[in-house]
């Protein structure tokens, strides 16, 4: 019998990360696929991403469509109730033996709650990582406590999921997927990326990877430093859009005035993750608050300025320079970043987040692991504290 999986994306975000595992497990001969394509990726708003699935040639089994064309949290929590409904008859329906979720998208807490209900094993990525400044702390922590494998990026994430009780034989240090993009897929040069973008790249590009602080009351209070500091900083800029969260609207409509006042500045809605690897490979700083600088811009030798709350705590490489939401901390950061020495000295680091063999040992895993009694989580032994006198 094979074994059937589930695996749930919801974005280009999670898609770049499990196009490697989802390769392989269609390639495994001991596995039947489901696919399940929801929220941001049936969005045209967000570039209807589902077609660059279709493209690669997976199957889709299910699409939920849920996400809410709103701006606010209000549209979020809707989107939630949404996908709740659509994944519930969807996943009855398939009762999958076991279900992939990665990260910590505020999306996957749905059908992390259907799968509980329905009592089907889970398998996480990325847990035990930190990220203080939005609620995708809360996500992922909430997630690892509703899985039942765990597929780790660092080793240190492996240990504070253990610490938060998970017994260790289900907890794996994997290393982060997206990863395995630098090693097994074939990266555009730069005549290719830039016939792919319609744009001649230049000698100075700047890659603006920046998403609302969800955290936050006004989830784009950062953005008038970010805006602030981009009118003085000289070059190419290229925005990447903004993940489907609260204040998103907000923040391509910024971009957008930006660039149609700046002369070479250009916004992209989306770009495929083999596209937006390339261009990492050949820009000349990566700045914002998204993950992928803290998690894939090591491999690429390639400057990081981190700006603000959403990514505190993270561990990172000494590529990333960390900025205060304010123009002055931004510009003395990126005048670091340009600095010759600087580019020099992170060449040849080694990414905390793994070796690019990520996917090959969640699919062992997955195929693998005893699924009899793996619903059934046992607490770990803790210390009692000492009684007060």
């Amino acid at each position: 019998m094979k074994r059937k999986i589930a695996v749930v994306t919801s974005s280009r975000a999670d898609y770049s990360h499990l196009y490697w595992p989802l390769k392989d497990l269609v390639a495994h001969p001991n596995v039947d696929l489901k696919l399940i394509v929801m929220a941001a990726h049936l969005s045209p708003e967000y570039g209807g991403t589902v077609s660059e699935i279709e493209r690669d040639g997976f199957a889709i089994a299910s699409r939920i469509e849920c996400l809410l064309s709103s701006d606010s949290d209000v549209g979020m929590a809707k989107t939630l109730g949404l996908a709740v409904l659509g994944l519930t008859d969807v996943l009855a329906q398939i009762r999958p033996d076991l279900m992939l979720l990665i990260a910590d998208r505020y999306e996957m807490l749905a059908p992390a709650s259907v799968a509980l209900t329905l009592r089907i094993p889970i398998a996480h990525i990325e847990g035990g990582e930190v990220s203080e400044g939005a609620i995708d702390d809360a996500v992922r922590n909430a997630l690892t406590k509703m899985a039942h494998i765990h597929f780790t990026s660092t080793q240190s994430a492996r240990a504070r999921v253990i610490a938060m009780g998970e017994e260790a034989w289900r907890v794996h240090r994997a290393g982060a997927p997206s990863l395995d993009h630098v090693r097994r897929s074939t990266l555009l040069s730069r005549q290719e990326l830039e016939q792919k973008l319609a744009l001649q790249l230049g000698a100075r590009v700047t890659v603006v990877a920046y998403h609302p602080v969800t955290l936050l009351q006004d989830t784009t209070a950062e953005t008038t430093a970010l805006f602030a500091a981009l009118k003085q900083i000289p070059g190419q800029i290229l925005f990447c859009y903004p993940n489907a969260d609260a204040g998103s609207h907000n923040l391509m409509q910024m971009a957008h005035a930006f660039c149609e006042t700046h002369n070479d500045s250009h916004v992209f809605v989306n770009l495929g993750s083999i596209t937006y690897w390339s261009l990492l490979r050949e820009a000349s700083l990566l700045l914002g608050n998204s993950s992928s600088g803290i998690m894939e811009a090591a491999s690429f030798g390639l400057p990081v300025v981190n700006i603000g709350l959403r990514q505190f705590g993270r561990e990172r490489a000494r590529n990333v320079l960390e900025a205060h939401a304010s123009a002055d901390s931004i510009l003395a950061q990126v005048e670091k970043a340009w600095n010759p020495d600087f580019r020099a000295a992170i060449g040849g680091m080694q990414n905390p987040y793994g070796d690019g063999h990520a996917a090959e040992r969640i699919v062992s895993i997955l195929t693998t692991v005893p699924l009899e009694g793996l619903l059934r989580k046992r607490a770990q032994p803790v210390e009692t504290p000492a009684a007060q006198p």
